[in-house]
């Protein structure tokens, strides 16, 4: 059995997530955790396998702190993939530490408690391409209207795909070149690709 802390400020995500892991034959949540002063002291006292817990409620010593407290306590991070400004964490990440989007489908939740128990790696490939997307200097739309022009597509092409007229592409396209530090749109193309921001 999977002995599991469960870490959130928000009660219903919380709830939502206990509900899910109770589901699970193997895994059995010892103790919810709303405060981020009683994550430690918590996760001291159960002594979980692992402890899922929200980002927002780690310090900024992040995982690795709560690692000090119980070494052979696995932290599953909890994460929004829209806000990845801590999320740099992730080329640190080491052994007993793993992230999962809190936007990912319910079932990677026990996949990803299951990884981290048997000493596997747990990153979600949605934290992942987010956490490359730091630093990018293109907007969203810029990265999505250089990604449709990557694919060989025109300009009256990607505004009809992307339901924008023909001058907006344009515009979008310039910014990109000029953000990229790139001469052509096939360079600022090769730039982004290379830098992971398509």
């Amino acid at each position: 059995m999977i002995r599991t802390v469960l870490a959130h400020g928000t009660a219903l995500v919380r709830a939502a997530l206990a509900s899910l892991l109770a589901k699970e034959h193997d895994i059995k949540v010892v103790a919810e955790v709303a405060e981020a002063t009683a994550v430690a002291p918590t996760v001291t006292d159960q002594q979980p396998d692992v402890a899922v817990v929200d980002l927002a409620l780690l310090g900024n010593g992040g995982p690795g702190d709560l690692r000090r407290h119980l070494p052979d306590c696995a932290v599953l991070v909890l994460a929004e993939a829209r806000r990845p400004g801590r999320l740099a964490a992730l080329s640190r990440v080491g052994h007993g530490v793993g992230y999962l989007a809190i936007e990912a489908p319910p079932d990677r939740l026990a996949e990803a408690v299951r990884r981290l128990a048997r000493g596997e790696p747990a990153i979600d490939p949605i934290l992942r391409r987010a956490a490359r997307r730091i630093g990018n200097p293109l907007t969203l739309r810029e990265s999505t209207v250089l990604t449709v022009a990557a694919a060989g597509e025109s300009v009256p092409e990607i505004a009809l795909q992307l339901c924008l007229s023909t001058g907006t592409v344009r515009n979008h396209l310039s910014q990109a070149v000029a953000k990229t530090g790139a001469r052509t749109r096939l360079e600022a193309i090769r730039t982004a690709e290379r830098a992971g921001w398509i």
